[in-house]
């Protein structure tokens, strides 16, 4: 019997066995550990071209108008759209799935092919072989049930960071299916404010010498989260001055953590200037001056706060502030009466101290003709629903809406559809003619409020930020709707905006920079201290001279703009107070109180001040105050107003004929203390008091004796003589006073 065939066959079915079982071992070790997901367009393809800049505005995004006809959402908002352009736009010839590294998207993207966007992937880059294998699995659109982006978290949120150290970022994507996702190096970053910190394009922070709070936003795929890192300067600190309220509290802790020593609180003369100016628009007169200084009541500093507030002055410079914001804009001659009626509303509002809520409302909700309701006039210089919404939403919400009316908001969560929502309450406004030139009847008329969007054609209903204000009938006013969600307390915005401009008026520098501009992204520099603002606000009813009173009445308000040797360079944290340069306003009528001098302006009764100017018109008619940077009323921007100097103000403070002429004027200040009979030293001290609120040191009181009494010929002085000082000498006194930081600042 031969068994050989047997054995050999034997042979061969074990060894075909071991390689169909090592082959099956094989093929499920691959499948465990080597398969890979398909590559999601939406989750996967996007947050690369976001991280190469494909869809910025500089380059192909559609805000910025693309580049050689290829477009894409900014920021990869609208992903349908993005993939529409890659696949079906220019018959594909943008992917080549035969052959995928010869796709243009990928040789452009490492300028294979000529790009004037330069190199944004390596061809041994994760984003770079994603994109390749996407090409190859057929460049789907939709792999299966795939999740969506939930959130993005960064890690750590918070952190204390030493000057000149580093912190790496994490971050994490989480998705609907419960899943997350290391995002690090695909997502974005940014630094609020790049002279405090810098972040690379892989999340490494890097820490300056500047010592406050820094915020790192951390963007993917339209999801952001913020890291905010405290840089301490680690100063000692011996004494801190007493707390008067909570704000003090706030301020003084976080000095405390950050190690920054505040300033001293300033002396009395320096706080009755600073306090009338802010809150009345002037200068002290000398007999409050001398009667504050001599008072040694514990309280005085409490009760000044309080009779300014009464005063009329206080109405008129907040009337100042607010008409130029609600855009009380002349035009036309038939302007006028609007202007001096809305202006009148608002003054007689201050004066009356009407609750903000009230005030709003008043403004929003305004109905009839400007002679029987002026807020109507906001509705004649304001008339388009989309500007409307814009202003209202950055006035009074601290919300920049103007990007949201054509793509997703690239730093904020709000798009087309709440944008648009917005505009909806103010779609039912009708207009009728009165018969009198350029003044229409306000009403609202019947029907559905809704707004179309423009890019996807569908109607909506009123929204407000992606809050429900519930149903609105056709006889209800979907205004008075939003106003009801606006000073709601539970309302995020509302309170937060107003503490925040009105913090920005006192202190130079808002808790959130710019005042106007409240999103998660841009963090308040002292969080606790923005929370209790909004809190006493709301609990207060709104009551606008309650804020005032508190913030004015704080030892944080009251600290001296002297800086010590730790708190120079600190701009965030109130360790002391920024000097700021007076309003155009505030000059000119200081420059005619000590002048001794008066402007004119049309239409207006002799003596008017400038601060009580109605419209912007005057800011066209005045050489000063268009020098200045009187508000023009074109926006709803604070930064309108400048407030910054120039070479022009300078020339014009020295050697312009509009100064020159206050100087002179006959009856002014010079002429009549050239002609008093008061000793010079007395007449030196008025001088001061008007200018500075206070009396000469020792060594001016000298100088300025001396310049007035010592006769000089052929430009040369003589030393021994003695002369009365003349009119011209007493010009040129208050000219130089007039020129000093000290006049013109308020420190």
């Amino acid at each position: 019997m031969n068994i050989l065939p047997q054995a050999v066959s034997t042979r061969r079915l074990f060894f075909g066995l071991t390689l169909l079982l090592a082959s099956l071992y094989l093929s499920n070790a691959t499948r465990a550990e080597d398969v890979k997901q398909p590559v999601s367009f939406v989750n996967d393809v996007i947050p690369i071209l976001t991280k190469a800049g494909c869809n910025m505005g500089t380059c192909h995004a559609k805000a910025g108008g693309g580049q050689n006809g290829f477009q894409l959402s900014l920021l990869g908002f609208e992903p349908l759209e993005d993939y529409d352009s890659l696949v079906k736009e220019a018959h594909g010839r943008r992917l080549f799935p035969v052959a995928p590294t010869q796709s243009l998207l990928l040789t452009k993207a490492t300028n294979e092919t000529p790009h004037g966007g330069g190199k944004r992937l390596n061809r041994d880059s994760e984003g770079y072989q994603l994109i390749q294998r996407w090409i190859e699995e057929g460049a789907q659109w939709k792999t299966g049930a795939e999740p969506e982006l939930v959130s993005v978290e960064v890690q750590p949120e918070r952190g204390l960071v030493e000057m000149g150290e580093k912190q790496q970022l994490k971050a994490i994507a989480k998705y609907s299916d419960g899943s997350t996702r290391n995002v690090t190096h695909t997502a974005l970053y940014e630094s609020n404010i790049k002279s405090m910190a810098d972040v690379d394009e892989e999340g490494l922070v890097k820490v300056k010498d500047i010592p406050g709070k820094v915020a790192i936003m951390v963007r993917y795929q339209g999801k952001i989260a913020v890291f905010t890192a405290a840089i301490p300067l680690n100063a000692p600190i011996q004494k801190v001055p007493s707390e008067k309220n909570f704000i003090d509290q706030h301020v003084f802790a976080n000095l405390k953590e950050l190690g920054i020593p505040p300033s001293p609180v300033c002396d009395d003369a320096t706080f009755l200037r600073r306090v009338t100016i802010d809150i009345c628009g002037r200068f002290p007169t000398e007999e409050e001056t001398k009667t504050f200084l001599a008072s040694t009541a514990a309280d005085k500093r409490d009760k000044l706060v309080e009779r300014l507030l009464q005063s009329p002055n206080y109405a008129d410079y907040f009337a100042s502030k607010w008409t130029p914001l609600l855009k009380n804009r002349r035009d036309a001659a038939s302007d006028i009466t609007p202007n001096f009626a809305f202006h009148a509303w608002i003054r007689d509002s201050m004066l009356a101290n009407v609750p903000y809520d009230q005030l709003v409302r008043e403004l929003l909700g305004a109905t009839g003709t400007v002679v029987s309701n002026p807020p109507v006039a906001w509705y004649k210089r304001v008339k388009d629903p989309k500007e409307q919404l814009e202003d209202i939403a950055q006035l009074f919400l601290g919300v920049r809406m103007q990007c949201a009316q054509c793509h997703h908001h690239p730093f904020e969560r709000w798009s087309q559809d709440d944008y648009y929502g917005l505009a909806a309450f103010f779609s039912q406004i009708g207009r009728k003619p009165t018969g009198v030139q350029g003044e229409d009847l306000i009403f609202h008329q019947r029907g559905v409020a809704q707004a179309k969007n423009v890019k996807s054609g569908e109607m909506l209903k009123p929204v407000a930020l992606g809050d429900s204000v519930g149903e609105i009938s056709p006889d209800e006013d979907p205004r008075l709707k939003l106003v009801n969600w606006m000073s709601s307390p539970e309302n995020p915005f509302f309170a937060k905006a107003l503490v925040n401009r009105y913090w920005k008026h006192f202190f130079k520098r808002a808790l959130i920079e710019p005042e106007d501009d409240i999103r998660d992204t841009n963090p308040p520099s002292n969080p606790e201290l923005m929370a209790a603002l909004e809190e006493h606000f709301i609990k207060s009813g709104f009551d606008l001279k309650a804020l005032v009173k508190v913030i004015t009445q704080s030892h944080t308000y009251q600290l001296s703009s002297m800086p010590n040797e730790y708190n120079l360079h600190d701009r965030q944290n109130y360790s002391r107070f920024y000097p700021r340069r007076l309003q155009a306003e505030v000059m000119l009528d200081s420059i005619d109180d000590l002048a001794g001098s008066t402007s004119s302006f049309a239409n207006l009764p002799p003596g008017t001040r400038a601060i009580a100017l109605p419209d912007n018109s005057y800011t066209n008619s005045s050489a000063f105050l268009k020098v200045f940077g009187r508000p023009n009323s074109a926006s709803v921007c604070e930064c309108e107003r400048e407030q910054t100097s120039s070479l022009a103000q300078s020339l014009h403070l020295m050697n312009s004929n509009e100064v020159k002429s206050k100087l002179a004027a006959g009856g002014g200040r010079a002429a009549q203390l050239a002609k008093e009979d008061e000793p010079i030293e007395a007449r030196v001290k008025e001088l001061y008091m008007a200018a500075f609120s206070r009396e000469p040191r020792p060594e001016e009181l000298q100088t300025a004796i001396e310049f007035l009494t010592t006769p000089v010929e052929d430009g040369k002085t003589k030393a021994d003589a003695k002369k009365k000082p003349t009119n011209k000498d007493f010009q040129d006194l208050i000219w130089a006073l007039m020129n000093t930081k000290e006049f013109l600042f308020n420190h």
